[in-house]
């Protein structure tokens, strides 16, 4: 009969001597409402669990910049019909004490995929069909319909769970991962801890405490005064020590979501007037630190098929203001009251952000009201399906694709059935399933047209910042920041010194 995860966990922490122990606490901006595995792409959930407790066919090496590298598999090599196949490592075990095999593989993808648990992975899987198929023990397939050049970079996101774990969200997940969950007091602290059996390279760090603070003044406290050891996301105001704190380009945008089947952002005239009446400079060096760039797509500059000749929404509030009368004499309600939707402590200073662009939207003739929700409730309104009787919103998020290519972002943004759309426009679904399929610089093409396709004539959102973030670090640590730090904080990286 298996172990129970708290139990073998808790015995692997028994097991282990005091005088090596190596804790660190983690305070972090918002709490964890799920650990499931197949939510690990939301960054409240992979800061925890992803390379931690849960681990992935393949991982992109941001920190060693060496880029895709082999985890659960050894190696990938593409078939002659397009097909991959991987082959995994042996004597992996889960920390539940089953081994690790193709048919976990195949169970974690297929459970990810299934409608019945709502998982966050498929939304990167969109517009295409892709099956996994068991060939051996240690020997695994992906097909893809139509054929996905960046099948092993997408596998990147599939978390793997033992083939027992049933089609349903867990409370206790079991990983192959370093780690294994020990506590979890719901709205004070979550503790990993080391597993003796780990495959791996063992890790420095044998405890891990998560911590839980809306404010990023006192997280920079915490670190300050020794109650946590790092703070993965503080405020520019409060990064004013050279030795504990660092700055980092990351890899999150910040963008608001019309959507466009809802009046009056069923104009585009109404989208545009919201572009241009907001004051996008006027936030650089205030309310988001310097360094910070304004964003033209939903992901930063270095990602393949980048587009520098979009530019920037120019602020022109007279031009906002008569793109309004012009709707409002056509029949247009653009009276009608909006609300910014925002999530709670997403990101430093979003209050004062988002109050300030209520401030300009009014000032050009729009009612506008700001409401903040929790990260389940929020959920529930980023994600479809939207609710129903909903007035027009603006709904603000961070997103993360820290991946190198938009494939990682467009077809759950922008597809007409992508999970997280506002727009249905049949160009934008064919460029969409045009460039995915395509390879070198006829896919870098494609994305390049269809992200001026969705700025300049869908106006499909309104884009804000590509974000910089700033950490506070404990100074017996080792450890930095890197781009994909707001996605996930693996625990290995972590030295002493």
């Amino acid at each position: 009969m298996k172990k129970t995860l708290l139990w073998g966990a808790l015995a692997t922490a028994t097991a282990m001597s005091p005088a090596f122990a190596q804790d660190v606490k983690i305070v972090l901006n918002e709490e964890a409402d799920v650990l499931e595995p197949c939510m690990a792409t939301r960054s409240n959930v992979g800061r925890i669990t992803m390379q931690n407790i849960n681990e992935t066919l393949t991982y992109l090496d941001i920190k060693g910049g060496t880029g895709l590298q082999p985890k659960l598999a050894e190696s990938w090599t593409q078939n002659e019909d397009g097909s991959w196949r991987f082959v995994l490592r042996q004597g992996v075990t889960f920390s539940d004490g089953t081994t690790f095999d193709a048919k976990d593989v195949k169970h974690s993808f297929d459970r990810a995929m299934d409608p019945a648990i709502t998982c966050e992975v498929p939304r990167y899987f969109g517009g295409m069909t892709v099956s996994a198929e068991v060939v051996d023990d240690y020997t695994i397939d992906f097909k893809a319909d139509p054929v996905q050049p960046i099948l092993p970079l997408l596998l990147t996101l599939l978390t793997i769970v033992p083939e027992e774990t049933p089609v349903e969200f867990i409370r206790e997940p079991v990983g192959t991962g370093p780690f294994a969950l020990t506590e979890w007091t719901p709205g004070q602290q979550i503790v990993l801890t080391a597993r003796d059996d780990y495959w791996g390279d063992k890790p420095a760090v044998t405890t891990a405490t998560y911590l839980f603070r809306a404010d990023p003044a006192v997280r920079a406290a915490m670190v300050a005064t020794g109650e946590a050891d790092i703070a993965p996301s503080i405020s520019a105001l409060d990064a004013t020590n050279a030795a504990t704190d660092f700055s980092y380009l990351d890899s999150e945008t910040v963008y608001m979501r019309p959507d466009t089947t809802i009046k009056p952002f069923d104009d585009v005239r109404v989208r545009k007037a919201v572009n241009m009446a907001i004051d996008r400079e006027a936030f650089l060096g205030t309310l988001v630190p310097e360094g910070t760039l304004l964003a033209t797509a939903v992901y930063p500059p270095p990602t393949l098929g980048w587009n520098p000749d979009v530019k920037v929404w120019a602020y022109d509030p007279d031009g906002a203001k008569a793109l309004l009368e012009e709707a409002k004499a056509e029949g247009v309600p653009v009276d009608t009251p909006i609300t910014i939707v925002g999530r709670t402590a997403n990101f430093p200073n979003n209050v004062e952000i988002l109050e300030a662009i209520q401030q300009m939207l009014q000032d050009v003739g729009l009612t506008v009201e700001v409401k903040f929700y929790e990260v389940a409730e929020f959920e529930g309104i980023y994600s479809k399906p939207y609710p129903e009787g909903r007035g027009p919103q603006l709904v603000t998020a961070m997103h993360d694709n820290s991946k190198g290519d938009p494939s990682f972002s467009m077809y759950f943004k922008y597809a007409s059935d992508g999970r997280q759309s506002g727009i249905s426009d049949p160009k934008v679904d064919d460029l969409i399933n045009r460039a995915q399929a395509a390879t070198g610089d006829e896919r870098a093409a494609l994305w390049k047209e269809l992200q001026a396709y969705l700025h300049d004539e869908v106006v499909a959102d309104v884009l804000l910042f590509h974000m910089v973030s700033f950490s506070r670090v404990a100074e017996r640590l080792d450890w930095a920041p890197t781009m994909a730090t707001n996605s996930m904080l693996p625990l290995s990286d972590i030295k002493f010194k």
